[in-house]
């Protein structure tokens, strides 16, 4: 999908056509193959809530694309409207249209190619060219390519120096892979199920984790007893944080694997490792069309009348095939579904979605429990 589009609608945007006729615009435009859609809203006068469902539901629709929907130049009754709606802080808003047709190039995604591309390189070039005869701190006095130490023994002054700098590079040549791979491929935990602070600290271990295999492999050298000593310190920790998707379970142990390779020094392998590993990735994300997961969905609404064709028509829209499973009645109505989701789907912009229809006070997202 490519293409960057402008649209600039010069009416209220309110029930009765309107808003409708945006929406189904805005729809085209994503459906055609326009990626990056920036609607200037600075001679919107009045929107009500059928406009802001359509500026929901189309910025919905861009990222299960692949696209993105951008907001520039607010007018007072728009900016003040998705305030009240508490939707102000899911939609990109920008002051002028210049400045949200800048923020609409991948600029991160192409810092991460750039980056990851220099950064593969130089540990390669590293690898094949410099440390092939630089001394290893514990191997006999034999370096990595068999050349003796100076003096004949351990490492001393600037050959000391040197060494030194050598294992902090192997650390930091770790962290950086951790990095790259971590930007590239974002756990699963989080984006799909809701908690943030699991997405947060499984991208942490992912780092962490490559690190800790350059270290052992520092501290480890050459030494058996070394070995086992850190088997054995190693066998005492247990992951409490449960990881929902194999293929995470996977890139740890790779990363695991990445962060050996940079502390035995073996920079090109460590390199080219990384890059290979970035590239397949991304190549499973493209081509990954994933399958349903069940989720359950509580959605609560203020008063004894809950508005159930309201709630079940943004399911359709957002191609979720559902069924209610329990309903709980008092002051407040709350109505628990079951939904199968696509994995791409975001369930933040369905919650929002739902949250701009009249009288909803919270929805809720969960794994069923098994049993």
């Amino acid at each position: 999908m490519s293409g960057r589009m402008l649209l600039s609608p010069r009416e209220p945007l309110v029930a009765g056509g309107a808003a409708e006729a945006f929406e189904r615009q805005l729809q085209q435009l994503l459906r055609t193959g326009r990626a990056n859609v920036v609607v200037d809203l600075s001679a919107v006068t009045e929107i009500d809530g059928a406009g802001v469902r359509a500026l929901v539901r189309s910025h919905t629709s861009a990222q299960r694309l692949g696209g993105t929907l951008r907001l520039a130049a607010l007018s007072p009754a728009v900016s003040q409207m998705l305030q009240e709606a508490r939707l102000h802080d899911v939609f990109d808003s920008y002051e002028s249209v210049e400045t949200a047709r800048l923020a609409s190039w991948p600029w991160r995604a192409m810092g991460t190619a750039i980056g990851g591309a220099l950064l593969c390189g130089v540990l390669v070039w590293v690898g094949l060219r410099v440390t092939g005869d630089v001394p290893a701190l514990d191997d006999g006095g034999a370096g990595v390519a068999g050349s003796p130490l100076p003096f004949g023994g351990a490492p001393v002054g600037s050959a000391a120096a040197f060494q030194a700098l050598l294992e902090i590079g192997k650390l930091i040549a770790a962290l950086s892979i951790g990095l790259l791979v971590t930007a590239v491929h974002r756990p699963s935990s989080g984006d799909r199920h809701g908690h943030r602070s699991i997405a947060r600290s499984m991208a942490h271990a992912q780092m962490l984790l490559c690190v800790s295999g350059a270290l052992m492999m520092i501290v480890i050298g050459s030494s058996l007893a070394r070995a086992f000593g850190v088997v054995g310190a190693a066998s005492i920790i247990r992951f409490r944080t449960p990881v929902d998707d194999p293929k995470d379970v996977t890139i740890l142990f790779i990363l695991m694997g990445l962060g050996m390779a940079s502390g035995l020094g073996a920079f090109a392998v460590a390199g080219l490792g990384a890059g290979f590993l970035c590239v397949t990735l991304l190549a499973l994300e493209r081509f990954d069309r994933g399958g349903a997961q069940l989720m359950s969905v509580e959605v609560v609404a203020e008063g004894r009348e809950f508005p159930s064709k309201a709630v079940e028509e943004i399911f359709v829209h957002n191609q979720i095939a559902f069924e209610s499973r329990e309903i709980s009645q008092g002051k407040k109505v709350s109505v628990t579904y079951n939904a199968w989701l696509d994995p791409r789907t975001s369930m933040e912009e369905v919650s929002a979605q739902i949250r701009a229809i009249p009288d909803i006070g919270g929805v809720g997202w969960e794994r069923p429990r098994r049993g």
